[in-house]
């Protein structure tokens, strides 16, 4: 099971804490407000009230040997600066750390933060291509320039071949997978010829531009 420390109870880092809990992880919550502490303390395995910029607070509390530390400590950015800075000097594996600007964001992947997060960013960029993309059901970013679609089949695509829509030589994009809801069950890698139905889910890597294109051929 792996161990997992949150740091900073505000929304974020509330429902980040409660769910990865009820997906069956061990989660200690930290925060220097009582009364969010105990609001957290019987939906994660452990709740503390603690100032999280005390280094040698977080080492009596073992955060040293976490899996992972999620810092959400909302628009304080020097405080999430140099939470990052600790957990980094500790030795924890994984540091996920809740963003305010891009500049704060730039910062925290200097000093070594595995991954930021950008709450608001990337809520306003799902509710973007839900509007103007209706069938796109994820949009998953990876490294700079790339993501993940999971796409629901357009009328355009219904009765058709992977092999027949040549998706990678006419958009450079590559289908790693076909979920289908009926019957329920995933194939991958896809078989080429796959005739698609309605019902079904394309999950897509490729060039965010690429991806684009592949977006407006299904919408249009």
């Amino acid at each position: 099971m792996r161990l997992f420390v949150v740091i900073g109870m505000g929304n974020f880092g509330y429902y980040t804490a409660r769910r990865l809990y009820e997906m069956g992880s061990e989660v200690m919550a930290i925060d220097h407000n009582k009364e969010r502490i105990q609001s957290i303390k019987d939906q994660v395995s452990r709740a503390v009230v603690a100032d999280a910029t005390d280094r040698e607070a977080l080492e009596r509390l073992g955060v040293p040997d976490v899996d992972v530390a999620v810092v959400s400590v909302g628009d304080r950015l020097d405080t999430s600066i140099l939470i990052t800075l600790y957990l980094k000097e500790m030795g924890v594996k994984e540091v996920m750390v809740k963003a305010v600007t891009e500049d704060h964001g730039k910062i925290l992947e200097k000093i070594g933060a595995s991954s930021v997060i950008f709450p608001e960013r990337d809520s306003g960029v799902r509710l973007a291509n839900s509007l103007s993309s209706p069938n796109v059901i994820e949009h998953l970013p990876l490294s700079q320039g790339y993501s993940i679609l999971e796409m629901a089949v357009s009328a355009k695509l219904v009765g058709k071949t992977l092999k027949e829509l040549r998706l990678r030589n006419r958009f450079g994009v590559q289908v790693i997978a076909i979920k289908e809801l009926v019957p329920e069950r995933m194939h991958l890698p896809p078989d080429p010829d796959f005739v698609l139905k309605d019902s079904d889910i394309l999950i897509v890597v490729g060039q965010d531009e690429s991806l684009e294109s592949l977006k407006k051929l299904s919408s249009s």
